[in-house]
């Protein structure tokens, strides 16, 4: 199982470094396949030994080699990040194949969507599609069985959302309401917890920038996609130990 894991870290780190290259290009229209990786400054473009996840990044002190521009930390950090994801996931769900597969596809796409929604304010179609679509054929081939289950809780958490989207379009895009149905259709009834963690981290955040700011601060639009990651994140690999926690208290 460790081995298993340190494998998933270091395909993490690599599959991080692609995730940056996805959520810089789909925003802007670009392809994500066709092309080098090039300096965002000078046009340059960058080496294959500068382009080493994390690594290249400590050797370079982030800066630029071809023209010295800083490198925002936010690219080691994502490879770190989608790296040790992968290595939860596969220690969380070691004994099912099949939730290792739709999990790191999960984290994956949630992490993609956590960047583009902070840095542009939008959660790209395209992303929640391609990811959708893999989730759907990893759970046809892999457990068929949990497919209508999956379909209700998609149709649940986007429902709810849709509603609060027209209830208070300022505060909540149409974005978060396609990404709480992709997150239904990954994590079926765990996207309850989901959810609950993620409103509960928006509300904790959006309270102590009113503390902080005054009143000011509810004008303030703050995108509620990385919110919903950090409850995909939750409910992947807590969800059922939540959902038999509540059960147990209450019932």
């Amino acid at each position: 199982m460790a081995a298993a894991a340190l494998v998933a870290f270091f395909g993490g780190l690599l599959v991080g470094s692609f995730v940056t290259v996805v959520a810089h290009r789909v925003p802007r229209g670009e392809g994500v396949v066709a092309g080098r990786s090039h300096c965002p400054e000078c046009g340059a473009q960058i080496a294959a030994y500068d382009n080493v996840p994390v690594f290249s990044w400590l050797v370079l002190r982030g800066r630029s080699r071809c023209c010295g521009t800083r490198i925002s930390a936010r690219y080691p950090l994502t490879e770190l990040t989608v790296a040790l994801l992968y290595a939860a996931t596969v220690l969380v769900l070691w004994d099912d194949g099949t939730e290792i597969a739709l999990g790191l596809v999960f984290v994956t796409m949630l992490v993609a969507v956590t960047l583009t929604d902070l840095e542009r304010r939008i959660i790209p179609n395209k992303i929640l599609l391609v990811a959708a679509v893999l989730g759907i054929a990893i759970a046809a081939v892999g457990d068929p069985g949990s497919l209508p289950e999956r379909a209700i809780a998609a149709a649940a958490a986007g429902g709810l959302f849709f509603v609060a989207a027209l209830a208070y379009p300022r505060g909540m895009g149409l974005g978060d309401v396609k990404l709480a149905a992709t997150m239904g259709l990954f994590l079926g009834r765990d996207v309850a917890p989901a959810i609950f963690v993620a409103l509960l981290a928006g509300s904790v955040v959006g309270v102590a920038m009113i503390a902080r700011e005054g009143a000011g601060a509810r004008k303030q639009a703050i995108p509620f996609g990385p919110f919903l990651a950090f409850g995909g994140v939750v409910g992947l690999l807590l969800g059922s130990e939540l959902i038999d926690l509540y059960t147990g208290t209450f019932s």
